[in-house]
């Protein structure tokens, strides 16, 4: 909802965006409400977005810059930007380098990976959590992290390996029916020439040796061949980049690789959890 306090709060990019937008829409000679027209919008949303009282949305941002675009990225950059702005604080680092990432490495211990998630899982996860949050910040975080899945069809495609804890897979999120959709999810995932799903077993530990037991984690390369890994507990999170820590991380990583079970028989499992047979 268009408000006054927006107008005080809005960010520089909001901003810059309210201006490049009206800066292009007089040059056209456009009033308001022909802009609207042109992008399928009110002219009382126009309005909004330039004076900041409502930032543009995602979906505004892709029709400027198919009017607007003119051979240039202006606007889908000004995209990215904004989607990070709305990322909650201690995602936004993380953020930029998934969605730059070479590869990533990923255990899931409580739920399902972001970056694997439906859109039902998501708002189910989202609109459960504590302290609970706005219906319009549910949706938008909602949007935020399926913006995400981009990720798997980049040009060039980054190398996706993630495991994932049994118990995930079978702790429901919002309903049984939610938790299989996200399931045959996982299945379509892992069938991506991309990706390596792999799933540690609840019986992973009964010989006296179990990997997993500190949580989960992240590890990222980046377009630079650097190694990091990034934790997120409680809403803090920590990015780690010196090499030895990091090679600590990515001995236990291996080790818990070693402990999950194999390619064939995470998928099989899941499927049997979701009720399909082959």
């Amino acid at each position: 909802m268009a408000s006054a306090e927006n107008k005080e709060t809005a960010s520089p990019m909001a901003r810059m965006v309210a201006e490049m937008a009206r800066t292009l829409r007089v040059q056209r000679g456009w009033t308001q409400e022909q802009q609207g027209k042109e992008i399928g919008y009110s002219a009382a949303a126009i309005s909004a977005m330039e004076t900041c009282a409502q930032p543009a949305s995602d979906a505004m941002l892709v029709e400027l810059q198919r009017v607007h675009g003119n051979g240039t990225r202006i606007f889908e950059t000004a995209r990215q930007y904004m989607r990070m702005e709305r990322l909650p604080e201690q995602f936004k680092d993380y953020a930029l380098l998934e969605e730059a990432a070479l590869s990533l490495q990923l255990f899931a211990t409580n739920v399902i990976h972001g970056l694997f998630q439906t859109e039902a899982y998501a708002r189910a996860l989202i609109g459960g959590g504590y302290p609970p949050l706005p219906d319009e910040r549910v949706e938008e975080l909602v949007q935020l992290r399926m913006a995400r899945a981009a990720l798997f069809d980049r040009d060039p495609l980054p190398m996706i390996e993630i495991i994932i804890d049994e118990s995930v897979l079978r702790r429901v999120i919002g309903s049984e029916e939610i938790m299989r959709e996200q399931l045959l999810h996982l299945v379509e995932c892992a069938r991506r020439r991309n990706v390596t799903l792999l799933v540690l077993p609840l019986d992973a530990g009964k010989y006296g040796e179990y990997a997993g037991a500190r949580g989960e984690m992240n590890m990222v390369e980046t377009p630079d061949h650097e190694h990091l890994v990034y934790l997120e507990v409680q809403d803090e999170s920590l990015l780690i980049s010196a090499p030895a820590k990091v090679s600590v991380y990515a001995q236990r990583y291996a080790k818990i690789r070693s402990q999950a079970l194999g390619p064939r028989e995470s998928l099989d499992l899941i499927m049997r959890l979701a009720g399909v047979t082959e």
